[in-house]
């Protein structure tokens, strides 16, 4: 009777650890925040996705993609608590649809737009009416994102066509599925030129900035952040002003972002 007692005190407190070990698991499935994000945004919301971890919150998954494929995936239904789009126009769009928390919507960062070259064969270039884009491409790609749809591209061509370049260069541009997918193209050498955000130039040591676009050639960059209407998440709203916080602001300055909330 004894000998069983200790076997059976042994297995309820075996059963009590892992009872112990897996609830917060469990608990933390169910609070599990899922955030679709601007592809540009990746280096930075790792960080602060870090910082939010070593803090002991829920974990945070994030799909990162082009504003663009990630607003009509959240129109289909695909499940995620938080928005972060790279311009005002994918956001306004699901908000026309009736998916956002609208109290929620916040404006939380800026950002650059700057024209790249491979490293190696990096020269400055003024930006201004009248330079010769399409003499520089030499027949080459001009690497952008696709500029119907992905914000960065659309910038992009606005800012060209402000120039008077876009009849001149479209021929020219590698429309990419995303900003990254851009700046992969020219750090391969691929395109000799390409035009992206300030915050992914800095992310790739296999390309230069050439010439930084004059912010009145484009709308203003603005990336909004909000909630959605199907989040299921109970720390997506924790998380969100976590992000808002002066504790993440420096992981986002330091790859070029301006704060603007």
């Amino acid at each position: 009777m004894g000998i069983f007692g200790a076997r059976q005190r042994r297995f309820v407190a075996r059963m009590l650890a892992i009872l112990w070990m897996i609830m917060p698991a469990s608990l933390w499935a169910q609070d599990r925040v899922t955030v679709f994000a601007a592809a540009s945004l990746k280096n930075a919301l790792d960080m602060a996705n870090n910082a939010w971890a070593t803090q002991g919150q829920p974990p945070v998954t994030v799909s990162y993609a082009a504003s663009s494929a990630l607003a009509r995936q959240i129109e289909a239904g695909a499940p995620a608590d938080i928005f972060i789009s790279a311009d005002l126009d994918w956001m306004q769009y699901l908000s026309e649809k009736g998916l956002l928390q609208e109290d929620s919507r916040t404006n939380l960062l800026g950002n650059r737009l700057v024209l790249i070259a491979p490293k190696a064969h990096a020269t400055p270039i003024q930006i201004a009416p009248g330079f010769d884009l399409a003499a520089l491409l030499n027949d080459g790609k001009l690497a952008m994102g696709e500029p119907n749809s992905v914000p960065a591209g659309k910038y992009a061509k606005a800012a060209l066509e402000k120039l008077r370049l876009w009849s001149v260069v479209e021929k020219h541009v590698a429309g990419a599925e995303n900003v990254r997918a851009a700046l992969a193209l020219v750090s391969r050498g691929e395109a000799p030129y390409g035009i992206v955000y300030q915050t992914d130039a800095a992310a790739d040591p296999g390309v230069a900035v050439v010439g930084t676009f004059p912010e009145d050639l484009h709308p203003p960059i603005i990336y909004p952040i909000a909630l959605l209407k199907s989040s299921g998440a109970s720390a997506a709203s924790s998380y969100l002003n976590f992000l808002k916080s002066p504790q993440t602001a420096p992981f986002f300055e330091k790859e070029g972002f301006t704060i603007l909330h």
